[in-house]
């Protein structure tokens, strides 16, 4: 994907992010990610039913990086198995530590390919899908 398209779609989801804003549901599972070496601090919302992701949202202060890879990572995820969504987590961490990965199975968050060229945005890139990391890692298949 050219370089200026990637970086038209990370400001479109910096700009307008997807879901952003928390709710009162108990039936969400709550994790709240902070990068200790900057400002991204996020709250995460997951609902998951029969094993599939009905719903994420976010709200906090984060980075463009954080904050759009954040939205794409929703765009992604909502609507799939968890055991999709584990494997989407997989390829998208081993594409940011420059391993092999599925690129057709990452869809829009494969706009991220770039970012190990500046190892100190990793952790920006990561935040959120650590997060998810930690609510579907709770929940079975």
């Amino acid at each position: 994907m050219d370089s200026n398209l990637k970086r038209t779609i990370i400001l479109e989801h910096y700009q307008n992010p997807k879901n952003k804003g928390l709710i009162n549901d108990d039936s969400y599972i709550n994790v709240n990610m902070n990068n200790e070496s900057c400002i991204d601090e996020i709250n995460l919302m997951v609902k998951i039913e029969d094993g599939i992701i009905k719903d994420i949202r976010f709200d906090g202060e984060a980075c463009a990086i954080c904050t759009s890879a954040t939205s794409v990572m929703i765009s992604t995820l909502i609507g799939k198995s968890v055991s999709d969504a584990k494997e989407i987590l997989r390829n998208y961490e081993y594409m940011i530590d420059e391993k092999d990965y599925n690129e057709e199975l990452l869809e829009e968050a494969s706009i991220y390919s770039d970012i190990a060229k500046q190892p100190n945005r990793k952790k920006c890139a990561l935040l959120a899908w650590w997060g998810i990391k930690k609510v579907i890692g709770e929940n079975k298949d």
